[in-house]
């Protein structure tokens, strides 16, 4: 009905339906995400839904050509997860634990493909080049998810230093199993059979974009330098990231580890985050329209038939089982790579339960995929991915912020947060109010020194000059005699 309405009101072609249906799309993320906040889950939770509603299987006012002509947001939105993901590859961090990461990251990511491979095709009977390709997505977890859930709780420690790591690392492992598992996927799709030329060359083409993304790093180093505006740093990191992609689309390789590459390169040489906060108060409106397109392609209707393309098991049970056969994969995983590297116990015991959230990456890989398998075989992938992330992203944020919590990484008891010597050195006790002034100071000493804008410095050294100036001997005189 809404769409009978909307299509009688609107042309059927020109500018006009795209831009009432980005508009649309907007203004459905936004409204949605009011309802999740009062419910604490993320924001790309509420964009997927809102795309669901408003996609053709709900209210159906998005067109199938807006859909069809916004595929590159895929692509886009990968670019900016990824460069802000290398925000937190640091090379003394990775220096500290990296041989441990390198470990963990590899066991929690092959156990969670390795198991879900083994359900799907031994279990289900389903078809080998859709398990695959599905096993490969199982080893991405979303950065967004568990850098949010950080934030909000103000994390810090060996715990919360291992989880970025072990994402960052989790999404190029991610990437690198989805470029095998899609060109063995293509190869038994063509009737071949997998050879090595046919998985190495896009592992050495997309090693290649690495290598090309670390250049692009360079380059922007050299572009952006302390005397740029803000406004001018903001056009160049987009025109490299646009031209990135651009290249990555040209040869049919996944921008995301390039991007990774490019924000780590920057990040390691110039030292400034200030730049990574900048594209994430640009980035929201390109991954909200990324998120909501992938709601309005999500096929409620599939989940609830078998798909002939992949075998006789119905979507919705083949998503069920994806969903925890994956979380047990990542816990048992990420259990079994600490208990290895002889990590602590509180680590060993709670970083699978920070690595459930799937969905930015996965999506993002999600699209690519079903765009090359293509017909029923990717619609199916596709709803599958959509299906489990929403799932993903009403547990996750509450698992990550449960294991925080358990590993130590945050309280809040300021006894915890900030522990301070019951005595002094003598061996007297120290009064409450002691305490209590010790650990003030040392919170005070732990904040960053505020940075101040030069727009906002400006103005501060306009006003002291016009208080020196209306307290000066002169003008005090002057103004005795008014």
């Amino acid at each position: 009905m809404l769409r009978g309405l909307y299509a009688s009101v609107l042309p059927a072609s020109g500018p006009i339906p795209i831009i009432i249906s980005v508009a649309i799309m907007l203004i459905a993320g936004f409204l949605m995400t009011r309802i999740t906040k009062l419910l604490r889950l993320p924001n790309v939770t509420a964009y997927v839904v809102a795309g669901i509603i408003i996609g053709p299987f709900c209210l159906d006012l998005v067109p199938e050509t807006v859909r069809q002509g916004t595929q590159f947001l895929s692509d886009i939105a990968l670019a900016f997860i990824a460069f802000s993901t290398g925000e937190y590859l640091r090379l003394d961090s990775l220096k500290k634990n990296g041989p441990k990461v390198v470990v963990i990251t590899l066991l929690e990511a092959l156990a969670a493909s390795v198991i879900v491979f083994c359900v799907l095709y031994f279990v289900l009977r389903l078809s080998f080049v859709f398990s695959v390709v599905l096993a490969a997505l199982a080893a991405a977890t979303a950065p967004a998810s568990t850098v949010m859930t950080i934030r909000q709780t103000g994390s810090k420690g060996d715990f919360v230093d291992t989880l970025l790591q072990v994402v960052a690392l989790d999404n190029v492992l991610g990437l690198l199993l989805y470029s095998a598992a899609i060109s063995v996927a293509l190869a038994s799709l063509s009737g071949g059979a997998p050879n090595a030329g046919s998985i190495v060359m896009p592992i050495v083409k997309t090693l290649g974009m690495l290598v090309l993304g670390g250049v692009f790093g360079l380059l922007m180093k050299a572009l952006i330098h302390k005397k740029r505006t803000t406004d001018n740093r903001l056009i160049i990191v987009i025109a490299l990231l646009f031209a990135f992609c651009g290249i990555c689309a040209a040869l049919d390789v996944s921008p995301l580890l390039g991007c990774m590459a490019m924000g780590t390169m920057y990040r390691n040489l110039a030292e400034d985050d200030k730049l990574f906060k900048q594209v994430n108060y640009f980035s929201p409106p390109i991954l909200l329209l990324f998120f909501v397109r992938s709601g309005t392609s999500f096929d409620l209707g599939a989940l609830l038939n078998p798909s002939g393309a992949i075998g006789a098991t119905p979507l919705l049970l083949v998503g069920i089982l994806y969903f925890v056969v994956r979380i047990a994969g990542k816990y048992l995983g990420a259990f079994a790579g600490c208990s290895i590297t002889g990590k602590p116990p509180k680590v060993r015991n709670h970083l699978g339960l920070a690595l459930i959230p799937a969905a930015g990456i996965a999506i993002g890989l999600a699209e690519l995929g079903a765009r090359t398998l293509g017909g029923e075989m990717g619609s199916a992938l596709h709803t599958i991915i959509i299906a489990s992330s929403v799932l993903y992203e009403l547990i996750g944020p509450a698992c990550g912020k449960l294991a925080l919590r358990l590993s130590g990484s945050y309280s809040e008891n300021i006894e915890e947060l900030v522990p301070v010597e019951p005595e002094k050195p003598g061996g007297e006790p120290k009064s409450e109010l002691e305490m209590l002034i010790e650990r003030i100071r040392r919170i005070q000493e732990e904040m960053p020194e505020r940075e101040i804008d030069e727009n906002e410095q400006a103005f501060t050294n306009a006003a002291q000059e016009h208080y020196e100036a209306m307290n000066s001997p002169r003008a005090f005189a002057r103004n005795r005699r008014r």
